[in-house]
């Protein structure tokens, strides 16, 4: 005689999931329910600072043309369009000493007069 295994309960409202043996939710509004609920967190930090590093990435690349990997700017014109210097994904120091502060794979490299370098990071060979 085989044994009858109780249905697991769904991970959002715990109700009796049926179907697939892997399911873990009853239904999508569950899922979605249960995952948006992980994503909040207990704090709004991390979506702030990826939404700051995303827009930063965007201001960046709006300075750029078609086929363009080097572009000036000034400081004044990065404040307009929204740009925090605060919000910066890594540093790239080259072997001149010059350090590039990157949103990702776009940078910038400060300049006299309050003018800015826009660079664009070379794909690397894999």
């Amino acid at each position: 005689m085989s044994a009858v295994l109780a249905p697991k309960p769904c991970l959002a409202c715990e109700k009796p999931i049926r179907g697939r043996t892997d399911k873990k939710f009853c239904d999508d509004y569950c899922r979605n329910n249960y995952n948006n609920q992980l994503k909040a967190g207990g704090t709004n930090l991390m979506r702030n600072i990826n939404n700051a590093l995303g827009k930063n990435r965007r201001i960046l690349e709006s300075f750029f043309g078609t086929d363009e990997e080097m572009v000036k700017t000034t400081h004044e014109k990065l404040l307009q369009k929204g740009f925090q210097f605060k919000y910066i994904t890594h540093i790239y120091t080259n072997k001149k000493g010059n350090t590039y502060f990157f949103c990702y794979d776009l940078g910038y490299l400060p300049l006299e007069h309050d003018w800015y370098l826009l660079v664009k990071r070379k794909e690397e060979q894999v």
